[in-house]
């Protein structure tokens, strides 16, 4: 079965390590065949990683793109780690999280670490506040 993509003009997707800019019309395609994919709006960068949440995410967007979990795995396990300690009430995300890296989901790994972000917003919010 084909995803179908549609792109608004001048958007950007990641198609394994290749990024495909649309031209000045909404463009729709489908793609077949199992690659990993990511919109631009999805992607973080690492000068974006700028928080603990954002950089997991970055780790398990390099996880995902790379089809390399060995390789990433200690600095996120580090980074959990760190997020954990420092918000324990954040187990039930990471859990999550962990899960679908697990099991080799790691797109809905990335999903689930975009909550991770939110949460930590919402608690450095907290803290900012009093």
């Amino acid at each position: 079965m084909a995803l179908k993509v549609e792109l608004k003009p001048n958007e950007r997707i990641l198609i394994g390590n290749v990024v495909l800019r649309n031209g000045e019309t909404r463009t729709r395609f489908f793609i077949e065949g199992s690659a990993p994919i990511l919109r631009e709006k999805d992607i973080v960068t690492e000068e974006a990683a700028d928080t603990i949440g954002k950089k997991i995410y970055f780790t398990i967007q390099l996880m995902y793109i790379a089809d390399d979990m060995a390789k990433y795995q200690q600095s996120y396990i580090d980074l959990i780690t760190k997020f954990t300690q420092a918000a324990p009430s954040s187990l039930p995300i990471v859990a999550e999280i962990n899960n679908h890296i697990l099991t080799g989901q790691m797109y809905k790994a990335l999903k689930v670490a975009r909550k991770l972000i939110e949460y930590e917003t919402e608690l450095m919010s907290h803290a900012q506040r009093g």
